[in-house]
């Protein structure tokens, strides 16, 4: 990138014209831009007008219950949110180290079936670095979000961002041994479809089952529940309400301890894992590579 000299920082918009720019390119709207920013619709309205006086040409068409970008606007726009992701990656690597808050951001089951019970390793070898677990499915904006590290499940390739690998997310069928009793144990996969079918249109189940051979095609139309986590369902499993399918290494305990079994050696996999992920601008902040290092190593001992 070729240094700005000052003549050439002259020539730059007002940084606020530019930042309602990229919130309404991103909303396709006046209105929720003005909200995110906390401003008017109006002063929205009238940066942009600003914007497009500099640059001297539309950047947005505006029709009566939309708006889209022009030409023009479509240049601007990947620029300027680029830009921002830079700004926003480089502001939190020099705070990187400057207080002693690690954020971590993952899904529930992960949180709680597998760090909640490792995490006091990594506070005992790091005690002036205090963590702050957030528990969410959706997907992290770093550029905007306070948070430092992210576990994810998916197939490993996010653009910007350093992934490492933790666990394969493959899935089986687990259920509770007095369920699997009820109806005299379980000898083939098809005797699955006698019981209660924990989130039956979960497309977990349908390549599982496919991959061995049994029809279940009417499986998703079976009346049930979606709990939006495995680890709501491990627990209505463990409670005898139905068969759950999920990820092993995840229920290592409730396997171990018998509360669960996995009546079949077949295990799904649709090539998803669990991975960290971070920017890769920020793979060198002391806490972010302190957090990194354990996690790889507690995750190659088990």
């Amino acid at each position: 990138m070729p240094d700005l000299n000052p003549p050439q920082l002259a020539q730059l918009p007002p940084l606020q014209a530019i930042k309602v720019f990229e919130a309404v390119a991103r909303h396709l709207s006046f209105t929720k831009a003005a909200q995110e920013l906390g401003m008017t619709q109006a002063a929205a309205s009238y940066q942009i007008k600003l914007l497009e006086e500099r640059i001297g040409a539309p950047l947005f068409l505006r029709r009566p219950r939309q708006i889209e970008l022009t030409e023009p606007g479509q240049r601007l726009a990947p620029a300027v949110s680029e830009a921002f992701a830079i700004l926003g990656q480089a502001y939190a690597a020099a705070r990187g180290g400057a207080d002693g808050l690690l954020c971590v951001t993952t899904v529930l089951t992960f949180a709680s079936n597998w760090l909640a019970q490792h995490l006091g390793a990594f506070q005992l070898a790091h005690p002036a670095l205090a963590v702050r677990l957030d528990t969410s499915s959706r997907l992290t904006d770093f550029a905007r979000e306070d948070v430092d590290l992210a576990i994810r499940s998916g197939g490993g390739k996010w653009p910007g961002l350093e992934a490492h690998k933790l666990l394969d997310a493959d899935f089986t069928p687990m259920l509770s041994p007095k369920l699997a009793a009820s109806i005299g144990g379980l000898k083939e996969p098809a005797d699955l479809l006698r019981l209660p079918i924990l989130d039956p249109g979960d497309i977990w189940w349908t390549q599982w089952f496919e991959a061995t051979g049994v029809d279940a095609h009417d499986l998703a139309r079976r009346p049930g529940s979606s709990m939006g986590a495995q680890a709501y369902e491990a627990n209505a499993a463990i409670a005898g309400h139905g068969v759950a399918i999920l990820t092993r290494a995840l229920f290592k305990n409730e396997l171990a301890d018998g509360r669960l079994i996995q009546p079949f050696d077949f295990v799904g996999d649709d090539g998803h894992a669990y991975w960290l992920v971070y920017p890769t601008a920020r793979r060198n902040v002391p806490k972010i590579r302190a957090f990194r290092d354990w996690i790889l190593a507690e995750i190659a001992c088990r």
